[in-house]
Formats: C-alpha cells, structure tokens, sequence
C-alpha cells in the first residue's frame, strides 16, 4: 500500500528500506524515494570526494560568496539562448561583454563582438573557427589553391587540450613550436618559421597550463606585422587569456597583450577561473566584427522571435552569466583587484616556501599568475619523488597534481599550485606547515610508493 507524505516524513532516513541498498548504476529505481532520504543519499555518496576549496589543481573557483549562490540558483531555470524570453538576462550578458571590452583595451572607433560561452574551451572553438573562415575567404580572394594543403594553426606545445581537440574538428595542422628549458613559452625566435600561406593564426597564450607562464604577445605581435608587412594572406593573433585575462588587467594593467597590440583580433577568458563565477561559464570578444565571417553569425527564430547567435551550444542556463554580472557589480575594478592582490601575495608566500627547502627549482614563482610551479633539483638527493609528496599532501586533503611537461619536455616531472581567490591567509599558513611535515614525514619513511623513474601524470591537470 502507497504510504502517505505524512508517514513517508515519520520514516528515520538511515531506518528506510533504501539506506539498506546499494544506489542504482545500471537502471532506474521502479519506485520514487522520498526527496529526505534521496538527498541524504546522493550527499553520503559523495562523502569521500574531497574538498574542493582544498583542490590546488583546478583552476575553477570554488567559492562564491551567497548572495551570489542565491541569485544564481533563482535563475537557473532562464535559458541563455532565449533572448526574446528574458531581454533582462541578454542585457546583463551584453553588459558582461562591453566590460570585457574595456578591460582589454577595445578601441572604440572599432566595433567589437562578444558572447559568453560554457566555458573558454568553446570560447577557443568560436575563435579558431573564426580564424579559419576569415582566412578562407582572404586566401580564395588571393588565388591561394585552399586545397593544395592543409590550413595550420601555430601554437606553443604547452597549449590546453581544447586546441588539439579543435584542429581535429575542424580538420587543420597543429604546429607546435617546441618548449625547452630556455624557452618554457612560445619561443619568439623561431615561431614564425612554422608560419606560411596555410596559416590560419597563431595563439598567444596569457598563462600556460602546464606552468602559468605568459607568451610574450607583445613580441610576437611585431614579429606578425613584419610579416603581414611583407606577405599577401595576413596573419592574425588569437589570445588563450583563459587563466590570464581576467587576472592581469587588475595586477598588472601596463602589460601590453590585449587589442591595444593591431595584430591580436581576438581573446577568450574563463569566468569560471579568475572570473570568479563557479564552473560553466566563458567569453570570446573580436576586436571589429571583420575578424567574425558573418558566416558563423546564425539569424535564429525561436519562440517567435528573432536573434543573431554566434555560439556553438544552444539552450543552457543563464546563472553563471548572471552569476558574472553579479561579480563585476559586487566586486568592481577594486575589489578584483584586492582579491586578485591578495591571492598572488598567497602564490609568492608559497613559492617562497618551497625555494626554502632547498630542494627544489622554480619554474614559476606566481608573480605574473598565481601559480606555483616546480621540479625536485637534479641534486636534491632525495628517495622520494613528486608522486610521493603529491600522495602525502592528499593525506592532509589537499589535491596537488605532479605531471611530465610536454613532449620535448617529457622526462621533467613538475608539481603545481593554483591558488584562487579562495585561498585566505589561514590556509596559505596550513598548506606551508602541511607541505614542511609532508617532506620531513618523505625524508624519514622506510617505504615509497612511487618508482623515481615513473613519468606519469597524478591529478586532473585542468
């Protein structure tokens, strides 16, 4: 017999016949459970997860604060693509992209472009395929034979895995210029010998994965005008800002790497990274609409209305642009800049701590992005490895990845601390005392886990 709410309530949640199961996997359950039992559920199956504000490998933000959490879960229901149904919701996300423009330098006598996105992987989508229709339509008005050879994308080894999953997409070769030790960017002496006709554009990345390093994107901007200066099919500049572009305009507003360089046509961002808004949210700018083929711009009818749409998802909620919007209002130019301040203060503490011990090299101190990166000295005279401090501070609950740098590269193991805005000055001092016990616990353990030699990679890496 079906009970009712009333003795469903009066059932103890660790006393009902589904805390005594197993969740399903395979196939639905055939009965609905009482929403008490399956909250607590799903909540105890993730237990173990570990905690997020502990997680120095992600890049996404982990805290919001909850006025932010509430206006966000009170339109999570808006769809982002129903600008005729929410008008309210497309002001705010076009507010969101005239205050990118801003903060990256847009010229007004230009006319920029932007949309959000689910996250800055798209963003790289939306403009790769831009670079790639622009230079199609140039190379045909140029009697280039489109077909005698594929189109190419320049780009530094150290690229996000998006880049690789776009030229396999859309059909282009990806031409990385090589990292080394000396060159743990794009190496500006020799990356225009991977240019020629064929090429579609080169990436700039503004806060490289792997180390947090920049590209210098001032360089290779005048290296691309001496080159357009002397050839036919120009070549433009496509920034990766996904780390960086949210950051650098409030530390370090002098650095030239935006659309105040002719050459760069147009930037992505996360603002699920130093934007500041939990995960799913991105945005592309271009810096005039020549650089977006009206090709790629959709003219929609939905819901009886009209809209123009340049993204490749379509329905999906409008919270984390809202979510956004509230930031940039919350928060202002100062406030990103004081929480910005704080959180590379936290990065150089760390790297300060790390230099310390003596056994390590640097690779980036978190000056430039709040990233910490390192390898164990070659004569650090240790038994232990990355792998095993990675292991050892996953004990006290924090998630710290350690990885093989790329190709070229690959025999270097390195460790990295992203440290977001949500990493205080208490937890900065309890990963420092954390990662101090952690080496001394490795210095006298009898028994490692790890092989030295074992390349491989320990932790999301994203």
């Amino acid at each position: 017999m079906f009970k009712t709410n009333v003795e469903q309530n009066n059932v103890p949640v660790f006393g009902s016949f589904e805390s005594g199961q197993d969740l399903p996997e395979k196939r639905m359950n055939k009965e609905s459970v009482d929403p008490r039992i399956a909250y607590q559920l799903v909540k105890d199956q993730l237990i173990d997860e570990g905690s997020a504000r502990q997680n120095l490998a992600t890049f996404c933000q982990t805290y919001m604060e909850p006025e932010a959490e509430q206006i966000m879960a009170e339109t999570m229901e808006k769809n982002a693509i129903d600008k005729s149904e929410y008008p309210q919701t497309a002001k705010l996300e076009s507010s969101c992209v005239n205050m990118l423009a801003d903060l990256w330098n847009a010229d007004d006598s230009e006319h920029y472009m932007g949309t959000s996105t689910v996250g800055s992987s798209e963003a790289c989508m939306l403009g790769g395929m831009a670079m790639k229709f622009r230079w199609r339509n140039a190379a045909r008005e140029n009697g280039l034979d489109i077909n005698a050879k594929k189109p190419n994308l320049v780009i530094s080894s150290g690229y996000q895995v998006c880049w690789e999953k776009f030229c396999v997409y859309w059909d282009i070769e990806l031409r990385e210029v090589p990292m080394s030790e000396d060159h743990l960017s794009i190496n500006t002496d020799i990356v225009m010998d991977y240019v020629d006709d064929y090429t579609i554009g080169i990436v700039g990345i503004l806060g490289i994965t792997y180390t947090g390093k920049f590209d210098d994107i001032k360089t290779l901007n005048d290296l691309v005008e001496d080159y357009n200066n002397t050839h036919d099919n120009e070549v433009v500049i496509h920034v990766d800002g996904a780390s960086g572009a949210m950051f650098t305009p409030f530390v370090d507003p002098e650095l030239e790497w935006d659309f105040r360089l002719p050459n760069v046509v147009s930037i992505n961002t996360s603002g699920h990274k130093y934007g500041l808004v939990y995960p799913g949210v991105g945005w592309i700018l271009w810096r005039d609409k020549e650089y977006l083929p009206e090709e790629l711009v959709f003219d929609v009818s939905y819901l009886g209305g009209h809209m123009p749409t340049m993204a490749i998802n379509f329905s999906r909620s409008a919270s984390q642009i809202i979510g956004q919007y509230y930031n940039f209002l919350r928060f202002g130019y100062d406030g990103y800049r004081q929480i910005h301040m704080r959180t590379r203060d936290g990065a150089l503490q760390l790297s300060q701590a790390v230099a310390e011990t003596g056994l390590f090299e640097i690779y980036n101190d978190g000056d430039n992005l709040p990233i910490v990166c390192y390898k164990l000295k070659d004569d650090a005279n240790v038994e232990w490895t990355l792998y095993d401090l990675a292991d050892r501070l996953q004990m006290k609950g924090w998630q710290v990845p350690a990885y093989p740098l790329p190709k070229e590269m690959g025999n270097t193991i390195i460790q990295r601390y992203v440290c977001r805005g949500d990493l205080g000055q208490n937890m900065v001092t309890a990963f420092k005392n954390d990662l101090s016990e952690s080496i001394e616990e490795l210095n006298n353990a009898h028994i490692l886990y790890h092989d030295v030699n074992t390349s491989k990679t320990h932790g999301f890496t994203h």
